[in-house]
C-alpha cells in the first residue's frame, strides 16, 4: 500500500523553495541596480569637483573629486591595503573635526610601510576623491543592511612620510549579484530534486527502514 504524501514536509519544502527563488529574483534586481550605479560612478570619474557632502553619506557622489578642511585630528586607524605602485602597506586613516554641522570627516592620507604609529599631521585642507570609509559588516549583513555607508576623502597628495594612495578603481566595487542569484536558483533546484526522489521512494513503498 502506498503511503500518503507527507503534507507538512511538502509545505515546508515548497516554502523553502519559494524563498530561495525569491532571493534569486531579488539578487537579479540588485544586479540591475548595481550596473546602473557603476555607470554613474564611471561618469563621476570625469565630472567636476563637488562640495564635500554635508552629512558624509550618499553613494551618488562616489569617485567624484572633492576637498574638505580638517580642523584637527580626532582619532587614527590603519587598514591593510596597497599604495599607488601596488606595494602592500597600511592605509593611514584619520577622523577629523570639521567645525561644521554633521559627522566628523574621514580622510585616507596615504599608505605607510609599517603599521606602527601615524603621521605627525595636525590637519588642514585635503583634496582628493570620494570613497567609502572602511566598514566591517559581515557578508550577510552587507546583503541586507541598507544603511548608507560613511564616505571618506582619499587624498590625491599624501602627507609627508607616506606613499601615495591608489587612484579610483571601479573594479573595487563588487557586483556579484548574478552569481548569488544563480546560487539561490541552484539551491532551489537541488531541494526540489532531493525531495522529488524522496517522495517517489515513499510513494513506491521503498523508503529505507529506519536504523536499528
Amino acid at each position: 500500500m502506498r503511503r500518503p504524501v507527507p503534507i507538512v514536509a511538502t509545505i515546508v519544502v515548497a516554502v523553502a523553495v519559494a524563498a530561495m527563488i525569491g532571493l534569486g529574483i531579488w539578487q537579479l534586481q540588485r544586479r540591475h541596480e548595481k550596473l546602473a550605479a557603476l555607470e554613474r560612478y564611471a561618469a563621476n570619474l570625469h565630472a567636476p569637483p563637488v562640495v564635500w557632502p554635508r552629512f558624509g553619506t550618499g553613494d551618488e557622489v562616489l569617485f567624484r573629486k572633492s576637498s574638505a578642511y580638517c580642523l584637527r585630528p580626532l582619532s587614527w586607524s590603519r587598514e591593510a591595503g596597497r599604495d599607488a605602485s601596488g606595494k602592500p602597506g597600511w592605509r593611514q586613516i584619520v577622523t577629523c573635526a570639521t567645525g561644521a554641522e554633521g559627522p566628523p570627516l574621514t580622510v585616507q592620507l596615504g599608505v605607510a610601510s609599517s603599521p606602527e604609529g601615524h603621521p605627525a599631521w595636525k590637519g588642514g585642507e585635503v583634496s582628493g576623491w570620494i570613497s567609502h570609509a572602511p566598514n566591517h559588516r559581515s557578508l550577510i549583513g552587507g546583503l541586507f543592511d541598507r544603511t548608507p555607508k560613511t564616505l571618506m576623502l582619499v587624498a590625491s597628495t599624501p602627507v609627508a612620510g607616506l606613499a601615495a594612495n591608489p587612484g579610483p578603481d571601479l573594479s573595487a566595487v563588487p557586483n556579484n549579484h548574478l552569481a548569488y542569484a544563480v546560487q539561490w536558483f541552484v539551491f532551489a533546484a537541488i531541494a526540489l530534486i532531493i525531495y522529488a526522489i524522496a517522495l517517489r521512494r515513499r510513494l513506491r513503498g521503498t523508503e529505507p527502514p529506519p536504523p536499528a
